[in-house]
């Protein structure tokens, strides 16, 4: 959709319900992630570019890299992969208890936040993928509101996490 409401492109082409959706930062590839266990990109002009094919199960969520050269999705098979561009695998990273729900890099690029149904939000060392904290949603709101090196647009990475609302933060 435009500005004043006139829709532009429909995408067609995944076999299941979307779940998430993501532009690349530059704003010429659309990635769409589904129940049928892919993640589509496409160009702005509603062509299939790829296909992304690996999770064993729904595809929650996508997010682009700052500098949008990496994909990360997350699924129910309580997994984050992470692809390149071209739709190579680079990295799975495993450690949630239950689905996967959510996905967010943060804007410098160098973590990646994973929100589960397990009650948890895991923050990612890009470069070293490992997990560089895990707490339950109990125990963010404190880490995310008081952490001087967290970011204004970062302290809300917990919102709209599957059993752990904002309110209970």
């Amino acid at each position: 959709w435009n500005r004043q409401g006139k829709l532009l492109q429909t995408l067609t082409g995944h076999e299941n319900e979307v779940n998430g959706v993501a532009f690349s930062p530059d704003g010429e590839t659309i990635a769409t992630a589904s129940r049928d266990k892919t993640v589509k990109l496409w160009n702005r002009q509603g062509k299939l570019l790829q296909t992304l094919t690996g999770h064993e199960n729904e595809v929650w969520g996508v997010a682009f890299s700052p500098d949008g050269e990496t994909i990360a999705t997350a699924s129910r098979d309580k997994t984050v992969k992470l692809w390149n561009r071209q739709g190579k695998l680079l990295q799975t990273l495993t450690g949630h208890e239950n689905e996967v729900n959510g996905v967010a890099f943060s804007p410098d690029g160098e973590t990646i936040a994973t929100a589960s149904r397990d009650k948890t939000v895991k923050l990612w060392n890009v470069w070293k993928f490992d997990r560089l904290h895990e707490w339950g949603c109990n125990w963010m709101r404190d880490y995310l509101e008081n952490n001087p090196n967290v970011s204004e647009s970062d302290r809300h990475l917990c919102d709209g996490v599957i059993s752990c609302p904002v309110e209970q933060l």
